[in-house]
């Protein structure tokens, strides 16, 4: 064999990025998908200091680590800073997007021209299942906070996470 043949395949990485506070059944859809698009899909949980999220940073990880077993291929890590410094560090080519409305389009369209612009990285959007078409972590807690039920849009022990969160808040 020459040394091409011998090398292992490169692996087909991509990044799916957020707060993830909680991760609902919109985003598990987007995971779902990249992680059958690629080899490894690295789950990046943003570390926003400015912003007080519902669960830890910890918290979320595990229930994202949780969701995401069965997958096989899905790495769950933090990150601070620039997501194209991330992808960088991990040699990590995509990031997998996932869009529920023309509105998101016109902030991820910015967002992805700058992360091109700045390391070359690329950006694939994925149109959101129309079921999860509204959804979004925020409402999900706002709907919650007021005993509304959210449980077809998250998986069960999240959503009894949630629950006693919400209940030890008040």
């Amino acid at each position: 064999m020459t040394g091409s043949e011998s090398e292992e395949p490169e692996l087909r990485r991509a990044v799916c990025p957020g707060s993830f506070d909680p991760i609902t059944n919109g985003h598990l859809d987007i995971i779902a998908r990249a992680s059958k698009l690629y080899d490894v899909v690295h789950v990046a949980v943003m570390i926003n200091k400015s912003k007080q999220g519902l669960f830890t940073v910890e918290e979320r990880i595990e229930l994202i680590r949780r969701a995401t077993a069965e997958y096989g291929n899905v790495e769950v890590e933090s990150f601070h800073g620039l997501l194209v410094d991330f992808c960088k560090q991990r040699d990590i080519p995509a990031i997998v997007k996932g869009l529920r409305a023309v509105s998101d389009f016109d902030y991820e369209l910015q967002m992805a021209q700058m992360n091109n612009g700045l390391s070359g990285v690329e950006t694939l959007f994925v149109p959101t299942n129309p079921t999860y078409s509204f959804l979004s972590s925020s409402l999900v807690k706002e709907v919650a906070a007021w005993g509304g039920d959210v449980a077809h849009l998250v998986p069960p022990f999240v959503l009894e996470a949630l629950t006693e969160r919400l209940r030890n808040k008040h």
